[in-house]
Order: C-alpha cells, then structure tokens, then sequence
C-alpha cells in the first residue's frame, strides 16, 4: 500500500484483536473501540480482594490456530501453553468419586470398565469416523469465504456422501449407536455445550469435537490464565501503534453510497475509517445499528441462540484438591433437563454447572492456600427468563450442591463472590438477549447460513467473531479473523 489505510475495530474480543493484529502486520493503521473498560469481550478477567478469575472461555482445543495467528503476523508466539491432563472430571449425582477424562484410552478405559466393556475399541471406531469427518470438511466448510448461499451449497458437495447422514440426526443418536452405558454418552455429548446447545439439538456432525478433544489435540490452558492471550496481542498491537477507546459504544454509521465513512459513538465521537470490522454480533448489530427489517428484533428473536451464561466467581480460603483445573457436575435427568433448560422461566432447583479452578494451573491466581473457582451455569436467555431476581438463589444452590458433593462446606470458606446474570452478560458485551455465544449452530446457521462476514451493501464493513463464519470457540474466531482479513486484503487488491 502506498499509503497506510486505516481500519476501525468495533469490539475487542479475540476475533477483533487477532484482525487487527493480522491487518496492523501488513501495514495498515487500525483502531478499536470498545463498550466495555477492558479489552478482550468474553475473554476477560475478574480481579477482586487477593483473586484472579477467567471472566469466559477457560481452556481451548486446536491450539495449532494461536500458532498459525502468530506465525501469519510474523512474530514468535508469546503463549506458554499447557495440557490439561487430565483433560476434565465429570461428578454425577449420587457417585462419590468423579470419573476422570484422558487422551490416553487405556486410561480412559479403566475408568469407565464398570459400566461400559471394550470402551478403547469403541472409542477408537468412534474417533476415527469422527476424524475422517473433521478432515474432510475443515477446508471445504471452516477455512474457507463463501461468497453466497448458492457458493456454500456448492463447497459441500465436495464433502464425502458417507458423511451425509450425519447432518440429518443428532449427536445424541450418533452417540447411542457407540456406545451403551449412559454415563459414557452424557459425558461424550458435553461438547454439545461447548456450542451453547444440547447434545438433542445438535447435529452429530459435531462429533467431530470428540475427536478434537480426545484425540487431535486435547485441551489447553495458558500459563499465567486465560487473559494472557487478551493482554498479549494488545501488547503485540500497541507495539504497532493500534489505539483503543474503551467505554465507547458505537450507536451509529455514516456512510456514503456503498461505503461506510464514519462509525459514531454514543458520546458524540465520531471515527472515520477506510474499512469498519465488527467484532459485536454479527446479527443483531445488522438489527440494532443498521437497522435491517431482517435483522428487527422480532425476526432476531425466532433465530436459535445458544444458552445464556450465569456465572459465579468464588474466592475461598481453603484448597480443594480434590478438584481439577475443569469439571463437570451433573445431575440424573440428563434428557428431562436438556429438553428444558431452553425455556423454562425458573432456576433450575438442580442445576447442571461446570467449575474452573484457575488457581489449580495458575497459583498466583489467589492467595496462598486458597482457590479461585468459576462457576457457569447454562440457563435460558432473556427471551425465555427475563427476570433475574432469584439470582442469589440459584447460586446458593449452586454453591450448597457443590458444597455437598465434594464433602466441603463452601459457604463457610467463601472470601468473595461476584454473580453475574444473562442480564450483566448482555449489558456489559452487548450478548443478544444474553446469549453466551451468539447464533447456535443447526444446519440452517452455519457456513453459509450464518450472518456473512462482509455485508450485504457495504463494501468495506466486515464482521468477525462467534455470530459469523464459521462459528463459536476461540480457535474458531482465530480462524474468522484470517477469513475476515482476506476479505480486506482482496477488496484492497493485495491478496
């Protein structure tokens, strides 16, 4: 380029910072705002009274996609990562002893002997299929820009017919035909979760996220927490020259024929750019900003969602060691609760919950001989439960549950607590109607389904992040990032 063109970055999240952190790499100038006073969206960080907490996501898989991110900007990767080994635990209710989840299938064998026979074989049929599938469409479906429906529908004819049968019945089904014990197929579909929905909702194409966990590449956390991967790529970005403006929401665009000029802020700012890149949803900033009829709230809210988040951050002045850095607790009703977790009004009287002991991989996340544990729920969003008032309560709940679990009264040992609601999630990251990670991920909202990452009269407005291609997670958003900046890159005539 001959002169260095700028880019304005709505939104901080990682989507936002890895293209800003690819497209400052090629020399352009760029610029983010942010509505919230730190950056990183989700992938933030609570400090309270001596303790640290990952705000959202705490761990990831294909970790291969933070080195590809740094390795396309030209720079080491500044990330010390670890395996989670084991990978989790999952308690059920009325079973004393957790069953423990590894890559190594032996091991994994031996856990589950009791209630299912010959696992490592099944499990080895059943990460092969899943493979083959992962292989077979990373590609032609993640990787890749879809210039239109009609373009998407093309691409997936290039995926093998003998995985076809897999996009028409759920991950549920896909699972009972593998397996047996009802212990190994709940915890098998957990990854359902992962896309902020149920193993009976999604398709069992997803099984290819077993094969991602168990065999590819596992899970990972970053040494020094979640939020070093936010701090580090602002570092990176501010080294060239990126600026923020934080508690900044942009209400506004003005825009000249088919481009966009200028973004303008709630406040009066106004940002002018050569390109805009949207790091918010991708839908509803379509609804909210711009103002599309087919994004209003009426037609927004018959779209499918993923689960709200409700979420608990615990500092407790003991050490519970018997806790790994990610667990599961489960109830008995595992079908009655997905069917209903959806859109019911009420807290769950036993809800289901995830922990995340950070201090467990990170020690200095709380004082010594403390812990540090986040809690998530999934509960319905805003649609379904607007109102929040039961907030405490339902943590209480949660809090009592795991109390009695692990043999440990909580309550007793709690130094601080912060609760926030699918109400705070979405006033503070602007969450569609609280809705953790945007548009799920049924057939009809993925690949080319999904609200497209260039917009549809705005030749220089681009989208990034979990409610576009090619979807939720953080190693997926890295990956929108490099397709949103090959979007740039060729409308600028340099890719």
């Amino acid at each position: 380029m001959s002169a260095a063109k700028k880019v304005l970055i709505i939104g901080t999240g990682l989507g936002g910072l890895a293209t800003g952190l690819r497209l400052s790499s090629r020399g352009y100038k760029v610029e983010f705002v942010e509505k919230y006073h730190l950056p990183g969206g989700r992938l933030n960080l609570i400090e309270k009274d001596g303790f640290s907490f990952d705000m959202g996501p705490s761990f990831f898989s294909m970790s291969y996609e933070f080195k590809e991110l740094f390795e396309d900007c030209g720079v080491p990767n500044p990330l010390e990562l670890e395996e989670l080994n084991p990978l989790y635990s999952v308690y059920f209710e009325n079973r004393k002893t957790p069953f423990l989840i590894y890559k190594n299938l032996e091991k994994l064998a031996r856990e589950f002997e009791t209630v299912e026979p010959n696992l490592k074989s099944k499990t080895e049929k059943y990460l092969a299929a899943a493979g083959k599938l992962f292989h077979d469409t990373e590609d032609i479906v993640i990787k890749r820009n879809f210039n239109s429906r009609l373009d998407y529908l093309m691409q997936l004819t290039r995926v093998p017919v003998k995985h076809g049968p897999k996009m028409f019945r759920s991950m549920w089904s896909e699972l009972e035909k593998n397996f047996d014990s009802q212990e190994v197929k709940v915890i098998f579909s957990l990854v359902s979760f992962f896309l902020g929905s149920t193993p009976f909702q999604t398709p069992a194409v997803y099984s290819l996220l077993n094969y991602t966990e168990l065999k590819h590449d596992g899970y990972w956390n970053v040494k020094g927490g979640m939020y070093k991967i936010t701090e580090e790529i602002v570092k990176l970005l501010k080294e060239r020259g990126a600026t923020f403006n934080f508690n900044t929401e942009i209400s506004e665009l003005e825009f000249n024929n088919d481009k966009v000029v200028a973004a303008r802020s709630k406040d009066g700012r106004t940002f002018h750019a050569d390109h805009i890149v949207c790091n918010g949803d991708a839908a509803s900033f379509r609804g909210e900003v711009l103002g599309r009829k087919k994004f209003s709230e009426t037609k927004l809210d018959k779209l499918e969602w993923t689960l709200a988040p409700f979420t608990i951050y615990l500092g407790i002045n003991k050490k519970l060691n018997s806790l790994y850095h990610h667990n599961y607790f489960l109830g008995n009703n595992f079908k009655e609760y997905a069917d209903n977790i959806f859109k019911t009004s009420v807290s769950p009287q036993k809800p289901y919950y995830y922990v995340n002991v950070r201090s467990r991989s990170n020690a200095n996340s709380a004082p010594a001989g403390c812990d540090s544990l986040f809690i998530l729920c999934p509960v319905p969003d805003l649609r379904f439960k607007p109102d929040w008032s039961d907030a405490e309560t339902l943590a209480d709940n949660i809090i009592q549950d795991m109390g009695q679990r692990i043999g440990v009264d909580l309550k007793a040992h709690i130094v601080t607590k912060t609760i926030l609601t699918p109400k705070d999630w979405e006033q503070k990251f602007n969450l569609y109607k609280g809705s953790g990670l945007g548009l799920a991920h049924g057939l009809n909202q993925v690949g080319g389904f999904r609200p497209a990452n260039k917009d549809e009269e705005f030749n220089n407005l681009y989208y990034v992040g979990a409610s576009t291609v090619p979807g939720t997670g953080l190693p997926i958003v890295i990956i929108s990032s490099k397709l949103a900046t090959e979007r740039i890159l060729k409308e600028d005539g340099t890719l």
